[in-house]
């Protein structure tokens, strides 16, 4: 099995801020993109959302058509069986016959009656349907007209940005590989915890910084000396001296110069 250099504390120390550099600067880019990549998908969920909703009503205005028609033609049904028993009347022997037939024409108006009313109401629905056909589909336009310049909006930061982002993040992953198992958990663990994720830091008047707990000059000097890992015991995050970040700074600002 491979086995790679056992990496020196100072080493160890260049290695994790200059990861600390890479990582903050990717975190740069992406905070320049902001919440503008969960604004895109949301708004494509809306635009399907509503595009789903708008073939349903579509859908639902061409099931009542249906249902006026076959109202129409059961009306014509009902005129039809009207007309028929109404020429029975002329042809009956009783009272009894004629009555019962007299019965079945006004079961039959009132069949159609019943069905008036319900392409009535069914009519009625259709505008209903129709206003709110003609409201989703501004709806849906405005939604589709704000997506296409919110895509337009981050396409051009990702144009600006992914080459770098991309670049960055592969050298992550090389000082990454650099940093044994144990401290590197520490880092992420560190990192993920605080709002800037920041987990390396240097010394700057006495204290760590963004903190405003000093330091004591002896544990100052321990840092300085860069012979084993310190964190600071207020934030826990990984502390280094100011000459080496310097120093790791400016490297890494070359490095990011020929981007």
């Amino acid at each position: 099995m491979a086995t790679t250099k056992e990496l020196s504390v100072e080493d160890k120390l260049r290695a994790i801020y200059d990861l600390q550099i890479i990582d903050t600067r990717i975190d740069e880019i992406r905070n320049v993109r902001g919440e503008l990549p969960l604004e895109v998908e949301d708004l494509e969920d809306e635009v399907t959302g509503l595009s789903t909703r708008l073939d349903k009503l579509k859908s639902d205005l061409l099931t009542i058509e249906e249902q006026i028609k076959a109202k129409k033609s059961a009306i014509e049904e009902h005129q039809a069986a009207i007309k028929k028993y109404t020429e029975q009347q002329k042809n009956v022997r009783n009272n009894r016959e004629f009555n019962s037939l007299t019965k079945e024409v006004e079961f039959q108006e009132l069949e159609i009656q019943l069905a008036e009313k319900q392409i009535k109401e069914l009519k009625a629905s259709i505008e209903h349907k129709k206003e709110v056909i003609a409201s989703s589909k501004e709806r849906l336009e405005q939604k589709t007209a704000h997506l296409k310049h919110k895509k337009a909006e981050l396409n051009d930061i990702m144009a600006e940005t992914q080459k770098e982002e991309n670049f960055l993040m592969e050298k992550s992953a090389e000082f990454e590989a650099l940093i044994e198992e144990r401290l590197l958990t520490a880092y992420k663990r560190i990192r993920s915890s605080v709002r800037n994720g920041l987990a390396v830091v240097s010394i700057e008047r006495g204290a760590s910084a963004g903190s405003f707990f000093t330091i004591p000059p002896q544990t100052q000097v321990e840092i300085a000396a860069r012979k084993k890992i310190i964190t600071d015991e207020h934030s826990g995050r990984i502390l280094v001296d100011a000459a080496l970040a310097q120093e790791e700074r400016e490297k890494m600002q070359a490095l990011f110069a020929n981007l």
